[in-house]
């Protein structure tokens, strides 16, 4: 028998038995113990819920009473508050259909070429094969990487490392200024698919594939250390 039957048990005995004697008592904080003791048995909490089921009952309750509270403070009761959030909806969608999805900035002060250096047609050839399997993003990097390799290897550019496409687009320009556009442009298709998570199409690969053609067989513009045309 438990501490806290116990003590019921001795205690009704004693009031049936009648008589002078004084009913069985134990002080208070020894009877808390015990019914404390005996209320913690797996016994008494068989049908409790879990912990999972209590903590989403009380974050309905609190989403119950917010919705409440709102619907109590927006014009027309529960049907205006219903319109007020329609509206936002409206108003998110119609944002999303007219700006996309958001893209992050590009960071084009990341370097052009990584730690291993290649050839030109090294990264033409690297070009293709992405090409060929229909990865377009790393094909367009490739055939950006090969065209700058091309002209370091011409010596139309320095060789240096950390270069980014946008500074080589702008020392390239010098020396082929009827590619200046277009090296611009290509430029920023490296840094967008590269850096600022824009997918590369076919067509951005066919554009720099023969932009990257052109420039190899495009006689540069040589100037002299003061600028003038040679």
């Amino acid at each position: 028998m438990s501490a806290l039957g116990g003590v019921l048990h001795a205690t009704i005995s004693s009031v049936r038995a009648g008589g002078d004697e004084p009913p069985v008592t134990i002080p208070r904080d020894p009877a808390r113990e015990a019914a404390r003791d005996e209320l913690s048995k797996p016994a008494y909490h068989q049908d409790d819920q879990n912990w999972f089921i209590r903590a989403l009952n009380k974050f309905w309750d609190w989403v119950d009473e917010l919705f409440s509270a709102a619907s109590g403070a927006a014009p027309g009761g529960t049907v205006g508050l219903l319109v007020i959030l329609l509206a936002v909806v409206a108003v998110a969608a119609a944002l999303w259909w007219r700006l996309g999805t958001p893209r992050r900035s590009p960071t084009s002060a990341a370097p052009l070429f990584d730690d291993r250096p290649r050839s030109a047609a090294e990264h033409r050839a690297a070009a293709a094969a992405h090409a060929a399997q229909g990865h377009w993003n790393q094909a367009v990097q490739e055939r950006m990487r090969a065209l700058v390799r091309a002209l370091e290897e011409r010596a139309l550019l320095d060789p240096r490392p950390g270069r980014t496409a946008d500074e080589a687009a702008a020392e390239a320009s010098r020396p082929l200024p009827q590619h200046a556009d277009r090296l611009r442009a290509a430029a920023r298709d490296f840094d967008d698919i590269a850096y600022g998570g824009r997918p590369a199409t076919p067509e951005t690969y066919e554009r720099l594939s023969a932009l990257d053609t052109e420039v190899e067989q495009t006689t540069p513009t040589l100037t002299s250390p003061a600028g003038a045309p040679r």
